[in-house]
């Protein structure tokens, strides 16, 4: 039962209904954002509010600890103009979150610790700018709240860059200092700037954990709440996740910081099951993950199979019926029963055109190289499988379906062959699969394969130092299937593989010199094989 206040009315009913009446005035100072109706109730930890599913929820045991300092209305409205700040400003995406985080990792190499620079990084942010730009009560709630050894800090750094008394009683004046140069409000270098906060208190996070002990670890919880995936929807995960991909240092630092976030990611369908889906399974492959994102980056537009003549002839258009033409195509409705010349009409036939799965787009088998000579993709970023990859997201995307073929020395079993499917998460686990040994290929494969579908697209992407090149050539020669070949660099191998196919009107071949270049011919010079006229 709710304790009731001095009214006689439960203190939550009273709670929400001063809530109902500052929600419009915080909505109006933060440009009125979609966001329900916050309400008080209890949150996780020790924390004064939390931020799930765009749900702000006030923690009405922490409002109870501030009665007699503050007023509750004002408690109220600070921790309003907190929570929606988050959701306004910063971080604002998902994508920002983890660029925080990820150079607060950097700094700390400690993922608990890496969070809690993080969430105090933004809530300066948060605060500061609410401060600034608007009326809030949030200085009075920071000079009556409780406070950690790092919340003294951040107050002290609001009373030196707000121009305020706060009464925070701290005297880390050369920590404070050093703080106070950082340009909170300029977005453009919030990553940098979360750097150089975290070095700053490095330090005293690090002794801070030295001392805690596991009973006091929600002591130390950031008392303003920490903010995690669950503000973001799943959407703006994904969103987050490709962005994040794009503009990450690579592989090894993409896997990291994802596999920092398991947890969170796992409750939101982030799990294996088979590979990389969304559903109940194990946990999630992060490399996976993370081509698939950066390949979600580029858009291939697939070229349709033209129209096809069949050998069959149907009615087009009338014409007028001349002596010695033949009788079978008049049309008798039209013509009145009168065979006359100018007054007889005769259908003209023409030639039957398929609209139906002719128009569709292809499937498609990729052909991909997981030789010695080929870049690990579990290792480092794999120009190779990002090409294929984003190949394969291209058909998946027209509703097509992708079959991989990955070979090494295939002959001697090193090759995984997968059946036709829109299962992406198959796909690109097979995709990421590494042999490092020689580079053949079984051409016997690749018939059933071909056969389960019709005149699938075949896409090659290889360093073309194949041991059987030749037959190769002679199997990609004699079938009938529009094929794409990337290859790596410029060796015999590859003349030779362009001299013998250079001229075939279904082959399209595209030499490479640098890795780095097979995202580009990718998303350029396939488009213009693809997206062309026909």
């Amino acid at each position: 039962m709710d304790a009731s206040s001095s009214d006689g009315r439960p203190k939550a009913m009273k709670d929400q209904s001063l809530i109902d009446e500052l929600w419009q005035k915080v909505r109006r100072k933060h440009l009125f954002p979609e966001l329900p109706r916050p309400a008080v109730g209890e949150t996780q930890g020790n924390v004064a509010l939390e931020l799930k599913s765009k749900q702000i929820t006030l923690n009405e045991s922490f409002l109870d600890r501030l009665s007699g300092r503050i007023g509750r209305k004002e408690a109220l409205e600070a921790l309003l103009d907190h929570g929606v700040g988050h959701y306004c400003y910063c971080p604002w995406d998902f994508k920002t979150h983890l660029a925080i985080y990820a150079e607060a990792k950097r700094v700390l190499g400690d993922k608990e610790m890496a969070r809690r620079a993080a969430s105090f990084f933004t809530d300066v942010v948060v605060d500061t700018n609410c401060v600034k730009r608007s009326d809030t009560t949030l200085p009075s709630l920071y000079r009556h709240m409780e406070k950690g050894a790092v919340e003294n800090i951040m107050v002290s750094l609001y009373e030196t860059i707000w121009g305020m008394d706060l009464e925070s009683g701290d005297n880390h004046h050369r920590v404070v200092r050093r703080l106070a140069r950082i340009p909170y409000l300029d977005k453009s270098q919030w990553p940098e700037s979360a750097h150089r906060f975290t070095r700053v208190i490095k330090e005293i996070l690090e002794q801070e954990q030295q001392e805690q002990s596991p009973s006091d670890k929600e002591k130390n919880d950031n008392m303003m709440g920490d903010h995690d995936l669950s503000s973001f929807s799943d959407e703006e995960v994904d969103q987050g996740l490709r962005d994040f991909a794009r503009e990450s240092r690579g592989l090894k630092e993409f896997r990291e910081i994802i596999e920092d976030f398991e947890n969170d990611l796992k409750d939101l369908g982030y799990v294996t099951e088979g590979g990389m889906g969304r559903g109940k399974g194990g946990l999630i492959d992060a490399d996976i993950l993370y081509y698939m994102k950066l390949a979600e980056n580029y858009s291939v537009p697939v070229r349709k199979m033209p129209l096809e003549k069949r050998g069959y002839m149907h009615p087009h258009s009338h014409r007028p019926w001349e002596l010695g033409k033949p009788v079978q195509d008049i049309d008798v409705w039209t013509s009145f029963g009168k065979i006359m010349p100018g007054i007889t009409q005769t259908w003209r036939r023409m030639a039957g055109k398929t609209f139906g799965d002719q128009e569709s787009t292809p499937d498609c088998l990729i052909l991909i190289d997981s030789s010695g000579s080929m870049i690990n993709p579990r290792k480092n970023l794999s120009y190779a499988v990002l090409g294929a990859a984003c190949a394969a997201d291209a058909y998946l995307r027209n509703g097509a379906k992708v079959s991989v073929y990955n070979f090494s020395d295939a002959p001697m079993g090193n090759r995984i062959i997968m059946d036709f499917t829109t299962d992406r998460a198959a796909i690109y686990s097979v995709l990421c699969k590494y042999f490092g040994g020689g580079t053949a290929l079984s051409l016997k494969d690749l018939d059933p394969l071909l056969a389960t579908t019709e005149k699938a697209d075949v896409f090659l992407i290889t360093d073309m130092k194949i041991t059987n090149l030749g037959k190769v050539i002679a199997y990609l020669s004699q079938i009938e299937n529009r094929i794409t070949s990337v290859y790596i660099g410029d060796n015999n191998h590859a003349a030779r593989f362009k001299e013998a196919m250079g001229d075939k009107a279904h082959i399209s071949i595209f030499n490479v010199t640098q890795k780095q270049d097979i995202p580009k011919l990718v998303l350029g010079k396939i488009r213009e094989y693809f997206g062309g006229p026909i």
